[in-house]
C-alpha cells in the first residue's frame, strides 16, 4: 500500500487590522503618554484601572474618569526565571497584579525586583515610566519596589 501524500502549507497567525481605541481606552493611553494613570468609576463606586467602557455589574456605559496614583500594592505575583524575547524585561522579573492607590481593581504588569526573594504579596511598588512615552501601555516600562 502506498503512503498517502501529505500536503503542507506554512501559516503565520496575524491580525492585520487596526483597531481604534475609542474614547475610554484612548483617554487611558493619552494619560500614559502624559505620565498619568486614569480609570473609570463604576455605578457602585468601584474604580477600574485600566478603565472599563461598561460597568461589568450593570452593563451601563462608564464615563466618569478618575486619576489614580502611579504607586500601589502587589496583590498577587509569579516569578519568571527565564524571560522570553517577547517579555517586557530580559532579566528575571515578576508578573504581578498591582492595585494602584485610588483603584479598586488590580492591573497586570511586570515588576522589576532584584530577585524572587525581594517579591512579596502586599509590597509597595511604583511605576517606572518609559524614557519617551508615546501613548502605549509600554509607557509603563514596569513597576519597581518603592
Amino acid at each position: 500500500m502506498a503512503e498517502p501524500e501529505i500536503l503542507r502549507q506554512g501559516f503565520e497567525l496575524g491580525y492585520t487590522y487596526t483597531r481604534s481605541t475609542g474614547p475610554v481606552v484612548g483617554r487611558f493611553l493619552t494619560g500614559l503618554r502624559d505620565k498619568k494613570i486614569v480609570g473609570t468609576r463604576g455605578d457602585d463606586g468601584t474604580v477600574y484601572v485600566p478603565p472599563m467602557e461598561f460597568d461589568p455589574k450593570t452593563a451601563s456605559a462608564l464615563d466618569e474618569f478618575v486619576e489614580v496614583s502611579d504607586c500601589g500594592e502587589v496583590v498577587s505575583w509569579c516569578w519568571v526565571k527565564q524571560p522570553r524575547e517577547s517579555h517586557p524585561l530580559q532579566q528575571p522579573f515578576a508578573w504581578a497584579l498591582v492595585r494602584l492607590d485610588g483603584a479598586d481593581v488590580p492591573m497586570v504588569h511586570a515588576v522589576a525586583a532584584p530577585g524572587e526573594a525581594d517579591m512579596a504579596t502586599g509590597m509597595r511598588v511604583r511605576v517606572r515610566w518609559a524614557d519617551e512615552p508615546r501613548g502605549y501601555i509600554t509607557d509603563i516600562s514596569c513597576f519597581e519596589p518603592e
